[in-house]
């Protein structure tokens, strides 16, 4: 099949499941108080690879480059370094290692194997400048084993440690014997499951035989002891599938198994494993989709094979458009050991195509953990048939989490008893981002719901190394510059009940008495004061039941809003009031008295834009439905400068009558001044009014009295008095000076018009229309 047509065909295969990939409940950026963070880092100290715990759950050990540290963890909350061992290469070996083509950077003491020998000392192995070596660390004095010569005893480790520090490795201690999974040599093209140390003879695989491909990769090893069978060791890889037949390479994820008790052959498959044998593993969505490279596993209940379980992260081959697809498989060790009981595989000498085998399998199975030494046919039969022709499914035969946006690249698991007794399984995904994702499993195991992300290296370095202690409720992040220690449980973020029960987070319940969302008790203080909803989450059967609506005296189960404000601006001005995303899971609405829905503008981030206008002052709140419950998540009033808008009444914190106006206090019992400003308006309008009407009529009779006439118009008092005056003329004619008659002083009107005079009385006409009057002296 090309490699163009798998492209297309995955794409339409993401398309299909894009609506239904989970997201993070809650996310927390790097460095945000609300999730704290223990962190150890030392300019001097890089590369924090390799975490393991002492037997006592008490000390910390950390393979570092160039050093092994030791941290106290007495105190859960702190990280204290007590010891420091410094394993560096030296000059000769640097500068041979340069010879070759090496970055100075590579060339450095790479520590890949920290684990326990016995109950006084470690066993340690580095890269070494690509010449890799181990040694011992006496704990009671906590430094390397010397030699005679007063010098550290180191040996040759190849098989045991990779060469280069980019190749991928897995190890595992049985009774004194080292299990290894890595590279043996120093090209980096000869994988090796290798058996070292101990009483037994040491083994390795066949690299003649093909029995793993050259560029086979290491995710996982453990060793899981069943009570009534000799113990077994699992490697977990994956690797070129050969038996598959296309155009491109196809990567395929491994089991592989091998026993504790096997010694080799005598003179067929000398020092060789007589036990071993691989299976492919399947983690794929609807039997479609192929999450084929598996990344990194880890083991829940290995002291029950019965039901012990392998998780797994696994990536895909094609990463279609730039995209991170990732996805989480479980693996029941039966199912496995069903496979390794199954059919065999062989090939075709002639044709080269892997098929069945059909013939007759002798007993004890070939490959199989039993007493005693294998015949020489049974040995030559292994030689061509270790690869088992049965798959392994995922439990329920399909993912439990797929991300289609991020790539994981490690997982840690713990498992949590809730308050109902049920036993739920909590992962830690580490990404290629730099954060943690936190999910629990519900629904029998079927399902996943993503409780938290925590982002914790800068960058977007990938997370390469998790470490889970459970009994102190601690997980453990190595990075390229520190080590950061991450409490599992952050149950006081959740300010309130509904918070609480969303959350769905296992350690995390909510107190009645002390109204807080706290630790899950024990078995013996739990009781009827605590509510917890793992399975559905839902706060309308625990929070607000009656049992949830009773809480002590002085304590509630309500929702206060997150985040209480006022913003007073002024007309006009533009306003954006936020939101606090207390989930991603919720959807968010505003509400705002007298205001419709479709008048308000909000941004993709949930930000309301306002216009403050007269009809958009007062109360607006946000509110948040998840689950089938709402809850209040923000609170403000907007008023204009003069503090109109705003009935601090209505304040949701009656009790405390107090608020926040941009981070600082301010009373929310204020005196409401709008019917005063109104009242004393009118009063000041009605006052001017008044006054412009006095002044009006006072300039009025000012007018009348100079424009009054007081004898005969001449012509300067006409120029005075306008041109189109009209004056009061005697009835006769004359102009008349007190009581005395004088001489005529008018003259006929313009316009044609007639005068007529007859004894008190004027009548002035021209053409039926009044005619101005006008003198002539």
């Amino acid at each position: 099949m090309p490699p163009w047509v798998v492209s297309q065909w995955l794409v339409l295969v993401l398309l299909n499941y894009a609506g239904a990939e989970p997201v993070p409940r809650i996310a927390f950026q790097r460095g945000d108080p609300s999730r704290s963070i223990n962190i150890f880092s030392r300019s001097d100290i890089q590369h924090y690879d390799r975490l393991l715990l002492s037997e006592d759950r008490e000390t910390l050990y950390v393979g570092a480059r160039d050093n092994i540290l030791a941290f106290n963890m007495k105190d859960p909350g702190n990280l204290r370094l007590t010891g420091e061992i410094s394993w560096a290469s030296k000059r000769d070996q640097i500068e041979n290692c340069k010879s070759k083509a090496r970055k100075e950077g590579e060339c450095l003491n790479f520590i890949r194997i920290l684990l326990h020998l016995n109950a006084t000392h470690l066993y340690v192995c580095g890269t070494n400048a690509f010449c890799p070596n181990c040694t011992y660390v006496d704990l009671n004095t906590f430094s390397l084993l010397l030699n005679h010569q007063n010098e550290t005893l180191a040996f040759e480790s190849k098989g045991q440690s990779p060469f280069d520090p980019e190749h991928t490795h897995t190890g595992v201690m049985v009774d004194g014997e080292l299990y290894t999974g890595t590279m043996n040599n120093f090209r980096g093209n000869e994988p090796i499951i290798l058996r070292s140390l101990g009483p037994l003879p040491p083994l390795k695989t066949d690299a003649s035989l093909g029995w793993l491909h050259s560029d086979a990769s290491f995710a996982g090893s453990f060793y899981i002891q069943a009570p009534d069978s000799a113990g077994k060791v699992y490697f977990f890889f994956e690797e070129t599938g050969k038996e598959f037949d296309f155009f491109d390479k196809v990567m395929v994820s491994r089991v592989a198994r091998v026993c504790k008790d096997d010694v080799g052959g005598d003179k067929v498959l000398q020092k060789k494993w007589t036990t071993f044998l691989k299976a492919q593993l399947v983690c794929n969505y609807k039997q479609n989709f192929p999450f084929n490279v598996i990344r990194h596993v880890a083991l829940l209940n290995p002291e029950d094979p019965q039901n012990t379980v392998f998780y797994g992260v696994f990536n895909s081959q094609w990463q279609v458009g730039g995209s991170s697809s990732s996805a989480v498989c479980s693996f029941r060790l039966r199912d496995i050991e069903a496979a390794f009981n199954g059919n065999y595989k062989e090939q075709n000498k002639e044709s080269s195509k892997w098929t069945r085998y059909t013939g007759p399998v002798s007993s004890p199975r070939p490959g199989s953990c039993s007493a005693g030494k294998f015949s020489d046919t049974d040995l030559n039969f292994m030689k061509d048939h270790f690869l088992m022709d049965d798959k392994v499914l995922p439990a329920d035969r399909q993912p439990l989490l797929i991300q289609q946006s991020v790539s994981y690249t490690r997982i840690a698991m713990d498992s949590v008893v809730a308050l109902s007794g049920e036993t739920y399984t909590v992962m830690y995904l580490g990404t290629d981002r730099g954060s943690v994702h936190k999910v629990v499993l519900v629904n029998k195991g079927t399902e996943s719901h993503i409780i938290e992300e925590i982002n914790l290296l800068p960058n977007d370095e990938p997370i390469e190394t998790l470490l889970l202690e459970s009994t102190k409720k601690m997980l453990y992040v190595g990075s390229r510059d520190g080590l950061l220690q991450v409490p599992l449980t952050n149950c006081s973020v959740y300010r309130t009940c509904i918070e609480c029960v969303l959350a769905r987070d296992p350690y995390c319940a909510w107190s009645l008495p002390s109204g807080q969302c706290q630790g899950v008790p024990s078995a013996q203080e739990n009781g009827e004061t605590w509510l917890q909803d793992i399975e559905e989450g839902n706060p309308n059967t625990t929070c607000l039941s009656p049992r949830g609506r009773s809480p002590r005296p002085g304590h509630s189960t309500d929702n206060p809003p997150t985040r209480v404000g006022n913003v007073s601006a002024a007309y006009n001005s533009i306003v954006e009031l936020q939101c606090p995303r207390l989930s991603s899971l919720a959807t968010y609405s505003w509400k705002h008295w007298g205001q419709s829905p479709e008048k308000q503008v909000v941004t993709s981030a949930g930000t309301l834009v306002v216009t403050v206008k007269r009809d958009t002052l007062g109360q607006y709140e946000c509110w948040a439905n998840e689950n089938g419950s709402q809850f209040l998540a923000a609170q403000y009033w907007i008023r204009d400068l003069s503090g109109v808008g705003i009935s601090h009444k209505d304040s949701y914190n009656r009790d405390s009558n107090m608020a926040i106006e941009n981070g600082v206090p301010f009373s929310s019992n204020e005196q409401d001044y709008y019917k005063p400003f109104v009242a004393v308006t009118v009063l000041l309008a009605l006052t001017l009014c008044g006054c412009v009407f006095l002044a009006l009529y006072s300039w009025r009779d000012q007018i009348k009295a100079k424009s009054k006439i007081q004898g005969c118009s001449t012509p300067e008092s006409e120029k005075l008095a306008g041109s189109k005056v009209q004056e009061k003329t005697p009835l006769n004619g004359f102009c008349q000076y007190g009581r005395e008659i004088t001489k005529p002083c008018c003259v006929p009107c313009r316009g044609g018009g007639k005068m007529d005079v007859d004894n008190n009385s004027i009548n002035l006409t021209a053409n039926g229309a009044a005619a101005d009057a006008a003198s002539d002296v």
